[in-house]
């Protein structure tokens, strides 16, 4: 039962990072469908590890860091006289609340920032999960 197990997990990390691993852009992709296809095969055998591949392949993209461009812009942003305050506490991979308006990035539009709590934040648009904060 272990053999098969541990087959199942290792055929199904191989499914899901092969065709992954020509796009050097999604590491977070290829370590999520990998870590999350041996954790779902511990836990729920080869549906398990199919289930928890594509998991992880979606959690690793989700959460990776912007490209430099995208946080150079926002660096090179002003802060606003008044910024937005929200008493959640604003950290990467939590989303913002939807109060909050985003504004879209010119170079990259699958990110938009904010200034929250007189912090830059780099947003996902599409779930207003934070991807990163700058200091």
């Amino acid at each position: 039962m272990k053999l098969n197990l541990l087959a199942s997990a290792a055929i199904a990390a191989a499914l899901f990072t092969s065709p992954v691993m020509a796009d050097d852009d999604n590491d977070g992709a290829v370590t999520g469908a990998a870590g999350g296809a041996v954790t779902g095969a511990v836990v729920g055998g080869p549906v398990g590890a199919v289930v928890g591949g594509v998991v992880g392949a979606i959690a690793g993209t989700a959460l990776d860091p912007p490209p430099r461009k995208v946080v150079t812009y926002v660096e090179q942003q002003p802060i606003p006289s008044e910024t937005i305050v929200v008493e959640e506490v604003v950290e990467v991979g939590k989303p913002l609340p939807k109060t909050v308006v985003l504004t879209p990035i010119p170079e990259d539009p699958t990110y938009a920032y904010a200034v929250v709590n007189k912090q830059r934040v780099i947003v996902d648009p599409s779930t207003y999960t934070v991807v990163q904060v700058l200091n």
